[in-house]
């Protein structure tokens, strides 16, 4: 009545479905490598220097690609490497490109002359004078969200951060799942 297909003739060998595995998984890691390389790379914040836009402990993802053709822009949240030691990587907003004339007066931050207005600051006052200085070619200066917990471009060793130090901008949380999404005021600051 039914033919029973002999199984023993739908068993395809051992060797070429292992071989079929190890070509996914070489496939998988090539791609991962290539993506991880050249167009994003996690990262984990390690501290509360940016505050309250990005927290402790939270994951997000870097895209590398961007800045292959285009430079970092004001309000950019940007991953790069420690000048001082670059194993190490530090995240912190683009406050200054090159050219511009950064200034910290009376709690408040001036690009070129005008106040940057950074509600993504949550009504935190910056403490201290700062500057001026003049961002040159090939540098930008860095702000840490948390301006009085933040190792930024205020202090020696971190300085003007060279444009080649920037890995890449951060541009999507995604653990904790519950603040999944870009990051929290990641816009650029306004001059009044």
């Amino acid at each position: 009545m039914y033919d029973i297909p002999n199984v023993e003739e739908k068993r395809r060998p051992l060797r070429q479905e292992f071989l079929e595995y190890l070509q996914i998984f070489v496939i998988a890691g090539i791609l991962a490598f290539l993506v991880t390389g050249f167009v994003a790379q996690p990262f984990l914040v390690d501290g509360s220097s940016m505050e309250p836009t990005l927290h402790n402990g939270q994951r997000l993802l870097v895209n590398k690609f961007l800045y292959r053709f285009a430079l970092p822009r004001e309000g950019d949240i940007v991953v790069f490497r420690y000048p001082g030691d670059p194993r190490l990587r530090f995240i912190k907003r683009v406050i200054g490109v090159p050219g511009d004339r950064v200034l910290i007066r009376d709690s408040h931050v001036y690009v070129n002359g005008r106040r940057l207005a950074e509600e993504y600051l949550g009504g935190i006052k910056t403490h201290g004078d700062f500057g001026p200085v003049k961002v040159s070619a090939g540098r930008l200066f860095v702000l840490g969200d948390n301006r009085n917990n933040s190792k930024d471009s205020r202090y020696p060793d971190v300085g003007l951060v060279p444009v080649g130090n920037v890995v890449g901008k951060a541009f999507f949380v995604y653990w904790p799942v519950n603040d999944m999404g870009s990051p929290a005021s990641a816009r650029a600051p306004r001059r009044p």
